[in-house]
């Protein structure tokens, strides 16, 4: 999730994959990139899948933190099942992360119990 603009608020590739995310919450799982590409059309490998799934997730981790929600995308894992490094970024540009590095695992985990609390599903 490097560099966010307006490119996809409002759209609905962004409905898409904000629709993806909260459905991986709830069942309390993760969706891949390249899920995510798919999803939208996007080709499934390359620079230019990793920068528009950046911008989108990136769109929607500000939005989320605007609500005063988790980092929705927290879900959106690399196959290494952890998230790239433009997740830290946009957190620590959100204020949210310090920045260390022995700290990615860390804040990245408590993210997604956060994620998964908010969305969880609710019986009765």
């Amino acid at each position: 999730m490097a560099v966010v603009t307006d490119k996809y608020r409002g759209t609905g590739e962004y409905l898409i994959v904000f629709s993806a995310l909260v459905r991986a919450a709830r069942s309390r799982g993760t969706v891949t990139y390249q899920e995510v590409a798919d999803l939208v059309g996007l080709p499934i490998t390359g620079s230019y899948m990793g920068v528009e799934t950046g911008h989108i997730l990136g769109e929607i981790s500000q939005d989320e933190h605007k609500l005063g929600r988790p980092m929705l995308s927290a879900v959106a894992v690399g196959v290494d099942g952890m998230p790239g490094g433009g997740f830290f970024e946009c957190a620590k540009g959100l204020g949210k992360f310090s920045g260390q590095e022995g700290e990615r695992r860390r804040f990245w985990e408590a993210e997604v119990r956060a994620v998964y609390q908010l969305w969880r599903r609710k019986f009765g």
